[in-house]
């Protein structure tokens, strides 16, 4: 499914050609191809925020860029003689060209320059005006016909100077502007392009037991694909033979190679190594990772948010007031001087120098870019207002395991509190039991009953109690497998915990059968490279971090004051996790809530930012704002960073667009006459010099790495 953007205004996207309705411009194809090539851009239901192809722009249907160049040659070399047959060069230059119809020779230069090279302008007007959003091509429409018609009356008998030579001259500047403002602000949101360009075209797959090459758009589903060292990853898929370091730092933003071999996940567009692999497919097309993040940077870029509008107000009342004070100039240098030319001249530059195109690509290329850097790296936004609430936030609320830890709880020590069962007996009944949940202590389990080369006995009619734990019947005997909050829930008395477990640092889990506690098991789990960086770093930016965990105080407590933490809140089950940060923002705090994104949902959609931790590849972290695809505590930071800075760019492009303006217009409406006079060719100079600023600023922003 194609998908079509206006060159002007990078914020539109539609599913269908079209007008632009922001200003009536033909919509082009996002992402497109060279003719006569078949791109893997035509067939997948995807589509980029890329939005001319690397092939050059020349590839598009409607007003791509080179049309406005093209505009601009033909226009230039017509104004060559309308500059030689216009008095007024004449008397600067102190020569004569004079000959009988000389005037209607300029008039039919000037009317081919006003058709051809004003045409882009007149139908953005129409559109604009269609679209009931009056804006720039509304301004320079209107300046140029105002001066084309006043010319035209001059030529016809009208007392006074023709227009001609300023009008083609202003066509020409506008003309040129365009194009560097559309290469300009397209180089700037071009970066989601870089996503797409990140699938190869040719796939190797064996197919009745020989490897043949296809192209991508033909591979399936659960085919073997053969991928060779150096070559790019075609679809997402399980690793069946082969190890080899994997180049995913154009996703995830983690640098260094990932190991993969058999049963490793692989995601499409990273980069295979030294190795050779042989992968089931399992994501092609529009199932893969990387799909699925382009919609999404697409979806956050299309999606406008406070800053953004805030912007298209200032624009639409900045095209009001243009026209008002164009109009306002003209009145007054008429009724002051009664020289229509030279009033004209004002007004007609007051509109050109007052278009408000900075202002409106200012705010849409910064969050363009923002949302792909992120993308790339490992951060990925669904809600861009909880984005931009980050630079905001004054309290982070961490859930442990999983985020602050590793959450691969491994089993420190297996107690039997009876002679009925063996250790291994134990732990065969606990694994029975935990091996359909998903829960980081049933992990830990399955990995030891694997370690200890142990049998793996079915469970049936299997249940999970939310912070409690998990109940089975296994060979025929009630099993459960369940925390000390098991007891509080059945009003029974919790045993003593045997002296050798550290209740500071070990998880106990203990193993019922038949309503009889047989045995403990306990787990640790250990705190994640990154953590305590991540919480300095926070204290450093005036942030409180806080615990937040199902373990028991003393667990809590250790790990918060290793990690140097503001607090902890211990023993609470998943439903309380929500009220927990509706507390904390019912004190004024603005909270960002930080989880694993299964059993933190409530919570992560209460907070002010949802940020899922340790999805991985799964971008379906249906509740979260944010996505952080590494589990590195320290992307939060990254991620508050990068939203200061994205916002910091907002604000200087908002601040050069509108003081431009501010110093511009007045100058434009003749402030200064007669020590200065800004002409109308001056004042578009101005204008396109205004937008490539905003468009170069955009591109500066940086998302500094750990």
């Amino acid at each position: 499914m194609k998908k079509y953007t206006c060159p002007m205004h990078l914020q539109v996207i539609k599913d269908e050609p079209g007008k632009c309705p922001l200003c009536g411009m033909d919509l082009v194809p996002m992402g497109g191809a060279k003719k006569g090539t078949h791109s893997h851009h035509d067939h997948k239901e995807h589509s980029s925020h890329s939005h001319h192809s690397e092939n050059g722009y020349d590839k598009h249907e409607g007003h791509r860029t080179n049309d406005f160049l093209k505009r601009f040659w033909v226009s230039l070399i017509i104004t060559a003689p309308i500059l030689l047959l216009s008095h007024m060069i004449q008397e600067w230059l102190g020569f004569t060209i004079a000959f009988t119809g000389d005037k209607y020779i300029l008039l039919a230069l000037g009317t081919i320059i006003y058709l051809y090279g004003g045409m882009p302008f007149l139908k953005g007007m129409v559109g604009e005006i269609k679209a009931k959003a009056i804006g720039m091509m509304t301004l320079v429409a209107i300046a140029i016909s105002v001066a084309y018609i006043y010319s035209v009356a001059v030529v016809f008998g009208l007392p006074g100077m023709d227009f001609f030579w300023e009008l083609a001259t202003l066509i020409v500047i506008m003309l040129l502007g365009h194009w560097l403002e559309m290469r300009s602000t397209m180089a700037a949101s071009k970066a989601l392009q870089s996503l797409v360009a990140l699938l190869p075209n040719d796939v190797t797959v064996e197919r009745n037991g020989e490897a043949i090459k296809i192209k991508l758009e033909e591979l399936k589903n659960g085919e073997t694909i053969i991928i060779k060292p150096g070559e790019k990853i075609p679809a997402d898929g399980l690793v069946i033979e082969g190890v080899s370091y994997v180049n995913e730092s154009m996703l995830t933003g983690e640098s260094v190679p990932v190991k993969k071999e058999a049963d490793g996940k692989v995601i499409a567009g990273s980069i295979n190594g030294e190795g050779a692999l042989r992968v089931t497919a399992t994501g092609v097309g529009k199932d893969s990772y990387l799909n699925k993040v382009i919609n999404l940077v697409q979806d956050a870029q299309a999606a406008k948010s406070n800053t953004q509008n805030l912007a298209d107000k200032v624009a639409k009342w900045l095209t009001y007031t243009a026209i008002a004070v164009g109009v306002a100039t003209f009145i007054y240098w008429f009724s002051s001087s009664g020289d229509i030319a030279f009033s004209l001249e004002r007004m007609v530059t007051v509109m050109v120098t007052a278009c408000p195109h900075a202002l409106g690509v200012a705010i849409p290329l910064v969050v363009a870019i923002s949302t792909t850097l992120s993308a790339t790296n490992g951060l990925l936004i669904r809600n861009r207002t909880a984005f931009e609430t980050t630079r905001k936030l004054s309290t982070i609320i961490f859930d442990k395991t999983g985020t602050l830890t590793k959450g691969s709880h491994a089993v420190e020590k297996v107690i039997p509190l009876t002679d009925k069962y063996s250790a291994d007996e134990m732990i065969q009944y606990a694994a029975a039991v935990q091996q359909y949940s998903e829960h980081h202590i049933a992990k830990g389990i399955l990995k030891t009953l694997k370690e200890r080369n142990l049998e793996l006995w079915k469970s049936e009619n299997f249940g999970y109690m939310a912070g409690i734990g998990v109940k089975a019947v296994v060979n025929g005997k009630e099993v459960v497998a369940a925390g000390p909050n098991y007891f509080k829930q059945n009003n029974l008395t919790e045993p003593e915990t045997p002296k050798e477990i550290n209740q500071n640092i070990e998880t106990v889990n203990y193993v019922f059968i038949e309503g009889e506690v047989i045995g403990i098991i306990t787990l640790a789990d250990s705190i994640r490279e990154g953590s305590r960086q991540a919480i300095d770093e926070l204290r450093k930016m005036n942030i409180k971090s806080i615990l937040l965990t199902g373990d028991n105080e003393k667990i809590a407590a250790a790990v918060s004051k290793e990690l140097g933490m503001d607090g902890y809140i211990a023993n609470v089950l998943p439903h309380e996790k929500q009220e927990k940060v509706k507390e904390y923002q019912a004190k004024g705090e603005i909270v960002a809530m930080t989880g694993d994104g299964v059993n933190d949902a409530p919570a992560l959609a209460q907070a002010d930012v949802g940020i899922a931790v340790g999805s991985g590849t799964d971008v379906a972290a249906e509740t979260a704002d944010i996505i952080l695809v590494n589990s590195d505590p320290r992307d939060v930071v990254k991620l508050i960073d990068f939203g200061k800075r994205t916002y910091k760019k907002m604000v200087q492009n908002l601040l050069w667009a509108v003081g431009y303006n501010v110093i511009a217009i007045p100058l434009a409406a003749g402030v200064l006459y007669p020590n200065f006079v800004l002409s109308p060719a001056m004042g578009a100079v101005l204008m396109s010099v205004s937008t490539i600023v905003v468009a170069i600023n955009a591109s500066f922003l940086k998302i500094k790495n750990k």
